[in-house]
């Protein structure tokens, strides 16, 4: 999961990567080999992003058959085994985010035992869907360690889903369960003037600079103080350097409106904007930002 595998031979970091034992793990004599797995796992963000909307929506369904259609007891079974191969490096042995190489990570890798995740289609502090799960998988996670598997069999993808939710009680509640929300296609009026100007209006009244800063450079006052649900520092997001955690897409923008993040101070405005033109009008604001920030660095 996070943190890419760079190794070609079974060395001790490959070892190490996969839960086996070594006397000194590779990453604790060289703490530069983390450097080119993170750089190998921004190489598989680059080449995954122009692939991402019609053929992963239906890698995601396809994802969810054969979920459906396969032994559960079984999917266990090789999902911890690639779990092993790919996760345990980064998320550790527990699925607490604490393994071998997180203590070089920022942002840390996911705490699996929380089973809160960021980047959901459902309502906030719900459980994801498998689609969800499978689409941070094959496409990463931007502007961080956790790199693009996208060239993952659909079966190990699958598998490894099914192994992570073992790392929880809260996969076996049926009350933590809620339907996806909606996510529309993008209206004609996104992006423009107008557009632009409703979202720069939603985004003083719904306090958003609070947090992201005036201009959305990330820099608002209440910056400082906010932390993350382990009690360490977050950052606000700075809108205009570019491409969001989440997506470079308009409906990945939308989502997060909509959803929230869960185990951050980023909320959802599903209910505090239910209706759904101004939530597309914030987006064409956020874009805006970002493309404010393109021209500068120009």
């Amino acid at each position: 999961m996070g943190g890419a595998e760079g190794e070609t031979s079974e060395g001790d970091g490959a070892r190490a990567a996969r839960g086996g034992r070594t006397r000194v793990p590779a990453w604790r004599e060289e703490p530069m080999r983390l450097s080119s797995w993170i750089v190998w796992g921004g190489l598989c963000l680059a080449l995954a992003a122009p692939a991402l909307p019609a053929a992963a929506q239906d890698e995601e369904e396809d994802a969810s058959r054969l979920a459906a259609a396969l032994n559960q007891p079984q999917l266990i079974r090789q999902g911890k085994g690639v779990y092993e191969g790919y996760g345990v490096g980064c998320h550790g042995e527990k699925g607490d985010g604490n393994g071998p190489a997180a203590r070089w990570l920022d942002p840390k890798p996911r705490d699996f035992t929380r089973a809160a995740f960021k980047f959901r289609t459902t309502p906030s502090g719900t459980l994801p869907t498998d689609q969800d799960l499978h689409r941070t998988i094959s496409r990463g996670v931007f502007r961080s360690s956790m790199p693009a598997w996208f060239l993952m069999p659909e079966s190990e993808k699958v598998a490894v889903i099914q192994y992570i939710k073992t790392f929880s009680d809260r996969w076996k509640d049926p009350y933590e369960y809620e339907p996806p929300i909606f996510i529309p296609d993008p209206p004609d009026f996104v992006g423009t003037p107008e557009s632009i100007a409703r979202g720069k209006e939603l985004y003083k009244l719904m306090r958003c600079y609070n947090c992201h800063g005036e201009t959305g450079h990330g820099d608002g006052p209440s910056a400082a103080t906010l932390t993350d649900d382990h009690g360490r520092k977050i950052r606000p997001f700075d809108f205009t350097s570019g491409v969001l955690k989440g997506g470079p897409g308009l409906k990945d923008i939308y989502r997060t409106f909509s959803t929230g993040l869960d185990g951050t101070p980023m909320p959802s405005y599903y209910d505090s904007l239910p209706n759904d033109e101004d939530r597309w009008h914030l987006v064409s604001y956020i874009i805006s930002l970002r493309n404010q920030g393109k021209h500068k660095k120009k």
